[in-house]
């Protein structure tokens, strides 16, 4: 039980040691006003914040969030092929690819996959 409680001691000492050595070590001695600045996305953060932002940005993220959730259902597929009958498998899948390429169409469409309008 001793030497346990010894040899714990020690490889405490030894962390704290290296802790604060690493700590030591990595401090940097001048400080850049940039650096130690939040930030922000890529904007600068000493101009305004009401800066114009672009809506093709805006409409590219929620398509591709919507194309991350369709992948995400698309996964259940693969495990109902293990448990259902080829037929029921193929037409389940089917209507729902169907249902992602009529989606797909229809953003294509109303234009929302071009970049500039």
């Amino acid at each position: 039980m001793l030497m346990l409680i010894l040899i714990s001691t020690i490889i405490f000492m030894i962390s704290m040691i290296m802790m604060l050595a690493a700590s030591l070590i990595s401090k940097k001695t001048f400080s850049d006003r940039e650096k130690s600045s939040p930030f922000e996305c890529g904007f600068d953060p000493k101009s305004s914040p009401r800066l114009p932002f672009s809506l093709q940005f805006f409409l590219i993220a929620v398509i591709f969030l919507i194309f991350d959730v369709e992948i995400t259902l698309l996964i259940p597929l693969i495990f109902i092929m293990k448990i259902s009958s080829l037929i029921n498998f193929f037409l389940l899948s089917s209507f729902f690819f169907m249902i992602l390429i009529l989606g797909t169409y229809h953003e294509w469409n109303q234009g929302a996959l071009n970049w500039t309008l």
